[in-house]
C-alpha cells in the first residue's frame, strides 16, 4: 500500500507544522483488470415551452374608447365618498381621506396604448394643510370609481 506524506507550514508566525497523510489509490490486481464503461448518456433535461402574449387580447379600438371615457374625468374636482385611510402620508401617518376634495390627475388603466389591470385605476391629488407647514401637504391616492363623486364647480 503506497502512502504520501507532506509537511505543510500553516501561514501563522507558529513554529509547529502539520503533517498530512493522504493514501494513494491502489494498484488493481493484474488478475481482475479494470474495465472502462461507456459515459452514461446526460440527463435528459425537461423542455418549458413558453407562450408570450404579443398582442393585447383588446383590440385597439377598445381601448381608445376607454381612454376617451376617462378623458373628461381627468381634471375635475371629486369628492371621496367611501370611508378609506392611508397611511403613505409623512406628516399624518393616519389619515382618514373620507369627505376631502382633490382632482384627478391622471388615469391608470391604460397604458402605453394598452390596457392594464390597475384596481385603483384614477389618481387623485390632494392638498392638506398641517399644522407647523408653510404649505399645505400634496400627496396622491388611487381610486376606483366607486369611491369618490364628482363636485359640480360653482
Amino acid at each position: 500500500m503506497a502512502t504520501a506524506t507532506a509537511s505543510v507550514a500553516p501561514p501563522s508566525t507558529s513554529t509547529s507544522s502539520v503533517l498530512l497523510l493522504r493514501r494513494l489509490p491502489s494498484p488493481a490486481p493484474a488478475a481482475f483488470p479494470r474495465r472502462l464503461a461507456p459515459h452514461p448518456p446526460p440527463p435528459r433535461r425537461a423542455r418549458l415551452l413558453l407562450q408570450v402574449a404579443l398582442t393585447s387580447e383588446v383590440s385597439s379600438d377598445d381601448v381608445a374608447a376607454e381612454e376617451a371615457a376617462a378623458a373628461p374625468k381627468i381634471g375635475r374636482r371629486v369628492r371621496v365618498t367611501a370611508p378609506l385611510r392611508v397611511y403613505h402620508v409623512v406628516k399624518v401617518p393616519d389619515l382618514d381621506i373620507q369627505g376631502m376634495e382633490g382632482v384627478v390627475k391622471q388615469y391608470v388603466g391604460v397604458w402605453k396604448g394598452k390596457r392594464i389591470t390597475a384596481n385603483l385605476p384614477f389618481k387623485v391629488e390632494f392638498q392638506l394643510a398641517v399644522e407647523g407647514q408653510p404649505k399645505p401637504v400634496k400627496f396622491f391616492v388611487h381610486l376606483r370609481e366607486d369611491e369618490f363623486e364628482f363636485v359640480d364647480d360653482e
